[in-house]
């Protein structure tokens, strides 16, 4: 089993997805965007700040290639395209500003408090079959999440590295898409593809778990729009994301 920075490797434009890192067999997008991220980057601009994301085509574990084309390079921000393809398909295409984390200082206002949540210790840990969910997990394998059912499309939790590597500005992009769709609470059933994710990574995280809430804001016949904000261990806020998703209505 790969640890999260191998599986999200890139070298001279190729990686291989990781087989651990999916949702019923498909890579996690989350986990994609990470993947981007690492190629994107500079010596002079070595974290991502922000990235939007399209996901066009679902790829499959196995070899992939990644095109890296620079827009811009500036003094403190640069930004860049990244193309993800396989079989001659695009499957991920996503614009990344990228910049230094160390050097952005600490929070000066925030607008939201870490939200409430139960105790680590109270919440059982998401198994790699959810009952009722109908998709094996392969990830949940590699992280251990705990989660708050806190209302409808509203979730919340804790989220780690089963092997205790702290999160880092890359696997961020994953935390913002690692809990289950806030449609869960709703009645909704199945994968939930991304079509559009837009992250913000905020602040180098402090070691231990992360503090997460997953709430939608809209849920219709088709679609999902679902905000994740998270905190790490000292209560600072450190990513956020907004994404668009297909929603699957239950079988009558």
């Amino acid at each position: 089993m790969a640890g999260f920075a191998e599986a999200t490797t890139v070298e001279d434009g190729e990686a291989v997805l990781d087989p651990q890192w999916t949702v019923g067999g498909r890579p996690n997008g989350g986990y994609l965007l990470a993947l981007l991220a690492r190629a994107a980057v500079t010596a002079a601009h070595p974290h991502p700040l922000s990235a939007s994301a399209v996901y066009l085509s679902p790829p499959e574990p196995g070899p992939a290639s990644v095109a890296v084309e620079t827009l811009r390079e500036g003094r403190s921000v640069s930004q860049a395209r990244v193309r993800l393809t396989q079989k001659d398909k695009t499957c991920v295409e996503a614009l990344f500003t990228l910049g230094d984390l160390a050097a952005a200082g600490e929070p000066r206002f925030t607008a939201a408090e870490p939200p409430a949540v139960a105790a680590h210790d109270t919440l059982g840990r998401t198994p790699v079959e959810p009952p009722g969910a109908g998709v094996r997990i392969d990830m949940l394998e590699m992280v251990d999440q705990r989660i708050d059912l806190a209302g409808p499309g509203d979730l919340r939790g804790w989220l780690s590295f089963d092997d205790g590597t702290p999160f880092d500005a890359f696997s961020l992009l994953y935390a913002v898409d690692a809990f289950p769709p806030a449609s869960f609470t709703l009645g909704g059933s199945g994968w939930t593809p991304t079509l559009e994710l837009t992250a913000y990574v905020r602040g180098l995280p402090a070691p231990g778990p992360l503090r997460v809430r997953q709430y939608a804001r809209m849920v219709t016949d088709s679609q999902l729009d679902q905000v994740c904000e998270i905190w790490d261990a000292t209560g600072r806020p450190v990513a956020q994301a907004t994404q668009l998703a297909v929603y699957r209505r239950p079988k009558a």
